[in-house]
């Protein structure tokens, strides 16, 4: 781990250093762990007086309040404008990657028309099949499966156990976690049958899933491979662990999506989304541009403007809820028996 100095990191992150710039930094801790030589950070007002208890020795605080803050904190600060985004740029600085030597682990089963470049690492028991191509700087972690004919880019990163399955394309600096899987079948069927009986047909999947530049998917999330056009996501987009992505989805350009999202088929999400966990969303509709979507919320229709959308129920006590259940059963009722009022006003 490094040792880096306040005036070091100002190099990097620009800002105004209020106090010692010299001071050495070996780590970074949050406000109620952090000790003698490690960077904490302000997020905002709410956490001053955790800043002022905390043992760090220096912080990262916001531009907007270094002035406010510069006679009641004991540290030396750095201000910046994002802090938090500031924080992230420190973090890497002080944690730097390890990154194993280039080459091809001795276990690998390599197919012998694959094209990998000379400085990229293939880890241990990985398979990479025919046609497959392996850019520069790239990480293939252990037991990862690469399929034929895929196309990865340059400074990738895959960790242990990921699978891309045959033909899909993957940009650059693109991050893989764990057991993710990209360009699995999508959920094609077609019932083959009549009203006594049948069976389900498969229905190949022959698209592709194309991740752009800068993407990253979290562990044991699943993006399937288009039915007959390609499964698309866009630079920049970051997936948290646990989600599944349809076949024929388009999710657009730094949209966020936290963990347990489902994404049924041909859906199209556009630029600058957040979608919290565990929210649900349906097939073949549109979605635009900077919208948010609150956790858990159900979307059933296509939304056209941007803004935030939340159909989520608050949580009550158990006997609240069955009373509320029941209206909820009868609110059929209660709208025709308020339009039979309603005309009667209007005949009086």
């Amino acid at each position: 781990m490094p040792s880096l100095t306040l005036a070091d990191l100002q190099a990097h992150l620009g800002g105004t250093i209020r106090g010692n710039a010299d001071i050495p930094l070996h780590g970074a801790a949050s406000l109620e762990q952090a000790g003698a030589g490690q960077l904490g950070y302000l997020l905002n007002r709410k956490f001053i007086e955790q800043a002022r208890a905390s043992s760090a020795s220096a912080l990262i605080v916001p531009a907007s309040l270094e002035s406010s803050l510069s006679d009641t904190l004991p540290q030396s600060c750095l201000a910046v404008d994002n802090p938090h985004a500031g924080f992230a740029r420190a973090l890497a600085l002080l944690y730097p990657e390890s990154l194993p030597l280039p080459g091809i682990h001795p276990a690998a089963a390599v197919a012998a028309d694959c094209v990998i470049d000379a400085t990229a690492h293939v880890g241990p028991g990985c398979v990479v099949e025919k046609g497959a191509r392996i850019g520069a700087r790239s990480v293939i972690g252990p037991n990862c499966v690469i399929g034929a004919g895929v196309q990865l880019g340059e400074d990738c990163r895959l960790h242990a156990q990921v699978t891309v399955q045959q033909g899909c394309v993957i940009g650059k600096r693109v991050v893989l976690h764990p057991g993710c899987v990209i360009g699995s079948d999508g959920f094609g069927l077609a019932w083959e049958g009549g009203k006594n009986g049948g069976n389900w047909l498969k229905v190949p999947q022959v698209g592709r899933a194309i991740l752009g530049d800068d993407v990253e998917v979290g562990a044991n999330t699943s993006i399937d491979r288009g039915a007959l056009d390609d499964t698309v996501i866009e630079d920049g987009v970051k997936l948290d662990n646990l989600i599944q992505i349809a076949h024929n989805c388009r999710i657009g350009r730094h949209t966020a999506i936290a963990a347990c999202v489902g994404i049924a088929g041909s859906t199209r999400i556009g630029a600058y989304c957040q979608i919290g966990g565990a929210a649900m969303i349906i097939g073949h509709l549109e979605i635009a541009d900077r919208v948010t979507i609150s956790a858990g919320t159900f979307v059933a229709k296509d939304i056209k403007e941007a803004g935030t959308y939340t159909s989520v129920q608050p949580l009550m006590r158990h006997a609240d809820w069955l009373r509320n259940a029941s209206h909820l059963r009868h609110l059929d009722d209660l709208a025709r028996r308020i339009k039979s009022l309603e005309k009667q006003l209007e005949q009086s």
